[in-house]
């Protein structure tokens, strides 16, 4: 395909920049303080929306349909405001997915059904996964290709940093069956930024020069056939191992140690863990902090290091530790050992260091008018992968007599696969187009 090149657009001024990259980052930090919402809450809300005596099994499966909830809403978000950001802008799509999530959020607050629960969950996170493409987007096209490791790197962080903000939070104001409401609270509060982001933010002059040329196209149809399908499939390829890693395996870390810390606290006092006290609220908490937190280094890293070593080899180093640290954790360890925490932090060092390198990568493989349908359809078609990965997980645990240990064995072996496709990288990669 023979592509003209974009019209010449005015660059934006450096305040205008680090106003575009501040919007992103805080959209998609709030963006992952809503992915670990119900990572965090699901135990304590299960159990008082189904009734104290739920059996574990069902709690659990409870959180493998959340999970898969937020992976099948937030991809089919990717592809719906994706395609709104090629069409509308990247502002416009950011704010409208910034608003989606704060305001279906907030309603969850008077939810008193797990089923409705569910359906809210599916329809916040549309929001979860339009802001990706469309903040990647924007910087991606607002900052010149120097910094671009760099603002990758920024925009991996960000989600992580949310992980982070809400574990604390909950370290310090627990979640109990008697008190987890308020947690919807902390995650309708972006709605604001929504506001600003609408008004306040500068559109990508890129998007701008070019929004002409779109207005009759079938954004999304063109990413899916030739000669932009081969690139796609690549990119779908990419984004769906470390999403199915960071949601079928490292996620489950944070219900292994409340389940592990609400057994063992009801043997210390005798009989059976339903009839006994709940487990220290804090713990769980603590879990998130330990693994989100190495995660927002491993990702401040993943475009630096991509931009060092090159994509090919970067991506195979990081599958490759990322598989190690999942088998250390799950075969050699379980929450009660005092080195968990450590491995925690670790498995999230290495396993999100793949979250600096898609951002980096991804928007290259296409041009500046499908860039952010090309991005979304990529990143987040991987999500459902994710959410059939992590129903699987679920029913094994059930098959599994509740062994988080082994089916977090088995799910760490995305990794394994990352290790291979990766190869399916052309060797001169960057790979990047222009228009």
């Amino acid at each position: 395909m023979t592509t003209s090149a974009p019209p010449l657009a005015p660059a934006l001024t450096r305040r205008a920049r680090a106003g575009v990259l501040v919007a992103a980052f805080l959209a998609w930090l709030f963006a992952g303080l809503e992915i670990s919402l119900f990572v965090l809450v699901h135990r304590q809300m299960t159990l008082d929306l189904l009734g104290p005596d739920t059996p574990e099994a069902v709690v659990t499966r409870w959180f493998a349909w959340y999970q898969a909830a937020f992976l099948f809403g937030a991809a089919a978000g990717g592809w719906v405001f994706g395609a709104l950001g090629d069409r509308a802008g990247r502002t416009r799509a950011m704010a409208a997915s910034v608003l989606c999530y704060s305001l279906v959020t907030l309603a969850c607050h008077e939810c008193s059904s797990a089923e409705a629960m569910l359906v809210l969950r599916f329809v916040a996170c549309l929001g979860v996964g339009g802001v990706w493409p469309n903040a990647v987007a924007l910087v991606a096209e607002a900052w010149p290709d120097a910094s671009r490791p760099l603002t990758a790197g920024l925009l991996g962080a960000a989600a992580n940093v949310g992980f982070v903000l809400l574990g604390v939070i909950g370290y310090y104001v627990p979640i109990t069956q008697d008190s987890w409401r308020w947690v919807f609270l902390v995650g309708a509060s972006p709605a604001l930024l929504g506001v600003v982001i609408l008004f306040l933010v500068p559109e990508s002059p890129r998007w701008l020069a070019t929004r002409g040329v779109q207005a009759a196209r079938a954004l999304v149809a063109e990413v899916l056939r030739p000669p932009l399908l081969s690139r796609t499939a690549l990119g779908v390829l990419l984004g769906a191992i470390p999403v199915v890693g960071s949601a079928a395996n490292a996620n489950w870390l944070v219900p292994w140690s409340d389940a592990v810390q609400h057994t063992a606290t009801a043997a210390a006092v005798g009989g059976p863990a339903a009839a006994k006290p709940p487990a220290d609220p804090r713990t769980k908490a603590k879990t998130q902090i330990t693994r989100s937190g190495g995660a927002v280094f491993g990702s401040l890293l993943g475009g630096l290091v991509a931009g060092a070593v090159g994509r090919r080899l970067s991506y195979f180093l990081i599958s490759l530790g990322a598989c190690a640290a999942s088998s250390v954790i799950f075969t050699q360890l379980d929450p009660l050992h005092p080195q968990f925490q450590l491995a925690a932090f670790v498995l999230g060092f290495v396993g999100i260091t793949y979250f600096g390198w898609l951002p980096l990568f991804l928007p290259e493989l296409f041009p500046t008018r499908v860039r952010a349908t090309g991005a979304g359809v990529s990143f987040n078609t991987g999500r459902v992968v994710a959410g059939v990965v992590v129903l699987s997980a679920g029913f094994l645990l059930d098959r599994f007599g509740g062994d988080y240990a082994r089916v977090g064995f088995w799910t760490g072996m995305i990794y394994a696969a990352g290790m291979l496709v990766v190869w399916l990288v052309p060797r001169d990669a960057t790979g990047r187009l222009e228009d």
